[in-house]
């Protein structure tokens, strides 16, 4: 699994994701966008699990986003029946690779700049193998992901900071895992009003 944290306030808001993916082909480590933006809109669609998934959800995101009357309220009220309707050919393209279902999950946040309510707005988004519909959750301040390594820590939009908090998250996740799942470098997307800038903040 991946890192994927988000830090909010009424006036900024930070996603950060670790790069660390596995080529599709050859199966050797590589690096994937795990953070895209819906740049006209300052909007950020980050993730972990399944980077094909990320991805199809962020295409459907993006051509929504063309629409004379799009918001940010619209898409995060489509995003978790648009999972739950992907989810079963995805469940099935798992299956059709013997891959272990137990593992088949996804986590995926929207955030960005609400014009309708004047501060930065987010929810996040959980699908599993169970066959239950996707948990949908607003964020109020942020998420972890994972949590438990930041219990003890202070939030902080420092880039320093948000370094530290991913590299005490990828060495409790490879432990966990007993292999490398978290790693590459840290890639956090900075939102203001008018404003979404992308960093490559230090390899974790």
């Amino acid at each position: 699994m991946s890192i994927l944290n988000v830090l909010m306030a009424q006036d900024q808001a930070v996603v950060a994701v670790d790069t660390l993916a596995q080529d599709a082909i050859t199966g050797e480590a590589s690096e994937g966008a795990k953070l895209l933006l819906i740049p006209q809109h300052n909007i950020v669609m980050a993730g972990r699990g399944s980077g094909q998934f990320l991805l199809r959800l962020y295409q459907l995101g993006l051509e929504a986003s063309f629409r004379r009357d799009f918001s940010i309220e619209q898409l995060m009220r489509e995003v978790g029946p648009v999972m739950d309707q992907l989810w079963p050919n995805y469940v099935q393209a798992a299956l059709d690779a013997k891959m272990y279902l137990d593992r088949l999950q996804s986590e995926i946040v929207l955030v960005g700049w609400s014009k309708a309510q004047d501060r930065v707005v987010g929810t996040a988004y959980a699908k599993s193998a169970a066959e239950r519909p996707t948990r949908v959750a607003e964020l109020v301040g942020g998420i972890a992901s994972p949590g438990e390594p930041l219990r003890d820590g202070t939030d902080s939009f420092e880039p320093e900071a948000i370094l530290a908090a991913g590299r005490r998250q990828a060495e409790h996740l490879n432990a966990q895992e007993g292999r490398v799942v978290a790693g590459g470098r840290l890639i956090a997307a900075f939102l203001r009003r008018g404003e979404a800038a992308v960093r490559d903040i230090g390899t974790i």
